[in-house]
């Protein structure tokens, strides 16, 4: 079983929410609000859609490159989360 697949209610509901900032954007563009809304709601949906990606990206990371179980030496644990850090702030 996969990552996405175990935390699937999760990144759904994640998704959801990103939908419905999208639909915000669209009646915003629709009714014709100014520049500065628009913008804001446009930027929020921007980190909403940046946070799921870092979390299935350290998801990914925990699972498929750190799991000792599974890859015994596979990549450093405190290399990954130097890695992670460094993703995180990225996609802020």
């Amino acid at each position: 079983m996969t990552h996405t697949v175990r935390e699937k209610h999760k990144l759904l509901a994640r998704v959801r929410r990103i939908r419905g900032q999208v639909e915000a954007i669209e009646r915003a563009l629709e009714e014709e609000s100014g520049c500065d809304k628009v913008m804001h709601l446009i930027a929020g949906a921007r980190g909403a859609m940046a946070g799921l990606m870092a979390e299935v990206v350290e998801d990914h990371v925990r699972t498929h490159l750190v799991d000792a179980t599974r890859h015994p030496g596979a990549l450093d644990a405190e290399a990954a989360e130097q890695l992670l850090d460094v993703v995180r702030t990225y996609l802020r």
